[in-house]
């Protein structure tokens, strides 16, 4: 008879696997079954068993009625000791299909990776958003938020247990890489680079919260000044070219590199100088938790997740969202202190968000939940 504890993951997309595996490997490795439910856009690894189920993104599409009774014929038959659900849609209607099996032990959590409400959020954010999440706070037994607004909102407002884990943690295996001064000469000319060129990176997907329009006018103002700065923006378009057509009618086709998705971004942040974010809202931002890790100076708008990661050192900026005047100077100051120290390189500065650290922290709030 099998007596190992199960657990059952669930977000409505299968590409959020990738921030659950470490912690689905750690607690294979403590002997739980692992399950996953998921949309099943892409195969899902790590797991014992995989489930398809017709998540919706959106709360007023009918679709996700249908999920709800696939994801609790799934519950109900699995006897889940555990359910860890992440992302807005895919919780709401776990948490709805968990309510039976919660009556008999099993123990909910949700990760809230950045409510859709926040300090200046649009007040429609608010009046969708807030009621649905302190609504299903009730048939929540751990909630984890990974930022300081997040949490002390929730702490203040919702009536479950609250925790506060700082993120999905970085993988530094990523980063043992060895690139020599002859690999990242080639990286950037294959990029359109010299080894001279100063290099900004945004890695995130092209949308409207992400805001790359604003750093497209920033970059306007900065090349005006100075002929040898460039932005590389890696992240699949969710805008159907809107930021190419912007980049064209600029004359900033050969300054700002529109990349795509990308497979290398610990490469490119090795030939990267200037690591930016002009981000609306954040949950706790992964780009910049690896370029403080690896030491690259960021400059980033004054947003919940952002702000939590800024220590306000030397290498550090924080800019009003919105403020492309501001911007475009902080980028100057980082520029001129690159060409006076001549281009040398920090040395890695932050350890606070490494994944063991985020494992450890998990492992007492799955323990305790």
């Amino acid at each position: 008879m099998n007596t190992a504890k199960k657990v059952l993951f669930t977000s409505h997309t299968a590409n959020f696997q990738k921030f659950n595996r470490p912690f689905m490997r750690m607690l294979k490795e403590q002997g739980w079954e692992v399950h996953y439910a998921s949309a099943g856009e892409e195969e899902i690894l790590d797991t014992d068993q995989a489930f398809v189920v017709p998540f919706e993104r959106s709360p007023f599409k009918l679709g996700n009625v249908k999920a709800y009774f696939a994801l609790k014929k799934i519950i109900d038959r699995g006897k889940y000791d555990m359910i860890h659900t992440h992302t807005p849609m895919g919780s709401v209607v776990t948490r709805l299909a968990a309510r039976a099996s919660r009556k008999k032990g099993t123990r909910v959590l949700y990760t809230a990776h950045g409510f859709h409400f926040f300090k200046g959020a649009p007040l429609l954010n608010w009046l969708t958003y807030y009621p649905i999440e302190k609504y299903m706070a009730r048939h929540t037994d751990t909630l984890i938020t990974i930022n300081n607004e997040d949490f002390e909102r929730a702490k203040a407002k919702f009536k479950t247990r609250v925790e506060y884990v700082p993120g999905v943690g970085i993988d530094p295996k990523k980063f043992d890489i060895k690139m020599s001064k002859a690999d990242k000469s080639k990286l950037r000319k294959s990029l359109g680079l010299s080894d001279t060129d100063f290099v900004l990176l945004y890695p995130a997907e092209l949308n409207k919260n992400k805001d790359q329009s604003m750093l497209i006018d920033v970059m306007e103002r900065a090349t005006a000044k100075y002929k040898d700065i460039h932005l590389l923006l890696p992240g699949v378009d969710s805008l159907d070219g809107y930021h190419r057509r912007i980049i064209n009618k600029k004359g900033l086709a050969e300054k700002v590199h529109l990349l795509g998705y990308r497979e290398d971004i610990p490469q490119l942040l090795k030939i990267t100088n200037l690591s930016v974010s002009t981000s609306r809202r954040e949950g706790l931002p992964v780009n910049i938790m690896e370029a403080k890790y690896i030491g690259v100076p960021i400059i980033v708008t004054d947003c919940r997740g952002n702000r939590d990661l800024v220590e306000y050192d030397e290498c550090e900026a924080v800019v009003a969202p919105g403020d492309v005047s501001a911007f475009q100077e902080q980028i100057t100051l980082s520029y001129e202190k690159f060409i006076t120290n001549k281009g040398a390189a920090l040395a890695a500065r932050s350890n606070k968000y490494l994944l063991d650290r985020v494992k450890l922290r998990m492992n007492e709030v799955y323990a305790d939940a």
